[in-house]
């Protein structure tokens, strides 16, 4: 059997996405109640007098990590959020520009029907939506928002595909079609 050197061996894809929130009650109802994902367990808290947060976690040794959730967000990749305490934490959300700088990208079939439903919950919407209508992103409507802590989050919709895919048979992952 070949073995494939391009990469991780046995590589499926993206398990979760792990990111920290200021308040994990907030962050659990928002991506709930306003996203769609649903709960599944939650762990914690974690707290050691030796080096291990340090050593496993690469964050201070006296970091405590009050507790954790894992969300699954339909048939895209699980969230799995934290709320910490630590020893010099940055409280500031990072910008998109920053080191470390990040977004979450919901797909969504109507792109207006969602965009009506979180105005509609007073969500903070970034600017207009942006629709491409030219170049490999072709075909793809945009717009960010944010969460009630500030995150970065950006709702996507292409539903007859995107510009690139007249150029190449290859594609990008899409939570409507994840087998490709």
């Amino acid at each position: 059997m070949a073995v494939d050197s391009s990469g991780l061996p046995g590589l499926r894809g993206t398990d979760h996405i792990g990111f920290t929130v200021p308040d994990l009650q907030e962050a659990v109802d928002f991506f709930v109640k306003i996203i769609g994902c649903e709960e599944f367990y939650e762990l914690g808290p974690f707290q050691f007098d030796d080096d291990w947060m340090q050593t496993q976690l690469n964050v201070h040794p006296r970091t405590v990590m009050k507790k954790l959730r894992f969300l699954r967000c339909k048939s895209g990749s699980n969230f799995e959020i934290f709320e910490y305490d630590a020893p010099g934490q940055n409280t500031v959300q990072p910008k998109n520009s920053d080191v470390g700088g990040h977004h979450l990208a919901f797909y969504v079939d109507d792109f207006d029907a969602a965009l009506t439903f979180l105005k509609s919950k007073g969500v903070r919407i970034l600017g207009e939506p942006t629709v491409r209508t030219a170049g490999p992103s072709a075909g793809q409507t945009w717009v960010y928002f944010l969460s009630p802590w500030g995150m970065q989050l950006e709702l996507v919709s292409y539903p007859n595909g995107k510009g690139y895919e007249k150029e190449t048979s290859g594609r990008l992952w899409h939570p409507a079609d994840p087998g490709k």
